[in-house]
């Protein structure tokens, strides 16, 4: 009923040529711009915002100004140049400053897009359960301490890992350390022994290859039909595109892989999932 309630909001948003996310009391707006125009979408953003207050009033709701947060999101060149009067940004009576860093739905994003800050707050409380089952590992065993790490260690490993792919193995190198420890303690292993063995034994798959899995999962919810239309419109099926009906791909399983000059562009989720497919793909052909 809450949703049927503020379901025209999107409406009032998408007049001002604006995106959004909706997470029931939650809203967000999203602009994209270039350096020239940056003042013509903090004005769209000011002004869309003001129309969001009304729209509350009118409503019987309120605009908490106090939890708002605003970012610009680029390479570090980029945002160098947006000026000083650009970064902040006019909310109901109050004015905000632009952060380095927010937190959408237990992901820190940070401005860069880096996701350094991410990794070492999971790493981090990762590495915290692990201390506090340090201390009973002798009294419940190997096989209760085994499902407490998957129930406290790997499931933070798991969530929304699908934005860590195309990063650095530096940058993801927390969380595998995360999960040598926790291996480690549940096998009791050495320091300096090896931890392959004990990933084995556990059928645990190292972050690297848990990023991959976790892309397969997507796009296979993508080809089957089950995914939400905001994760299937991001790729593009070969046989959906016209200028290839006639040829043979035009009759495959394929997707269209795009060719992106810059490095950070790499990681975009559309060439990371179709990427990561055709890669598992020959895999399985070796193997049979």
């Amino acid at each position: 009923m809450f949703i049927r309630y503020t379901e025209d909001l999107a409406d009032l948003i998408s007049s001002h040529q604006l995106k959004y996310h909706e997470f029931a009391d939650d809203t967000q707006l999203v602009g994209r711009t270039e350096i020239p125009k940056v003042p013509s979408t903090i004005d769209s953003l000011q002004r869309c915002t003001a129309d969001v207050e009304d729209w509350c009033a009118s409503r019987r709701l309120k605009l908490n100004e106090d939890k708002a947060e605003f970012m610009w999101c680029g390479s570090r060149a980029r945002l160098k140049k947006i000026s000083s009067n650009d970064l902040l940004l006019r909310v109901g009576n109050d004015v905000i400053t632009s952060v380095n860093a927010v937190r959408d739905l237990g992901v820190t994003l940070d401005s860069e897009l880096t996701m350094q800050r991410h990794v070492n707050k999971v790493a981090s409380a990762c590495f915290y359960h692990i201390r506090r089952l340090k201390q009973t590992r002798r009294l419940i065993g190997p096989e209760v301490t085994a499902t407490l790490m998957s129930a406290f260690v790997l499931s933070k490993l798991n969530y929304c890992n699908a934005i860590l792919a195309g990063l650095p193995k530096s940058t993801i190198a927390p969380l595998q350390r995360a999960q040598n420890a926790a291996a480690r303690l549940i096998g009791l292993v050495a320091p300096r022994d090896h931890v392959t063995k004990m990933l084995q034994q556990l059928h645990w798959l190292p972050v690297q290859y848990r990023i991959s899995y976790k892309l397969c999962l997507l796009m296979h919810l993508i080809y089957t039909l089950q995914a939400p239309s905001y994760i299937t419109d991001i790729v593009t099926q070969t046989a959906s595109v016209t200028s290839r009906t006639r040829l043979r791909s035009g009759t495959s399983l394929r997707y269209e892989q795009s060719r992106i000059q810059l490095i950070f562009g790499q990681r975009a989720f559309f060439l990371r999932c179709t990427s990561c497919v055709k890669q598992s793909a020959t895999v399985t052909s070796r193997t049979i």
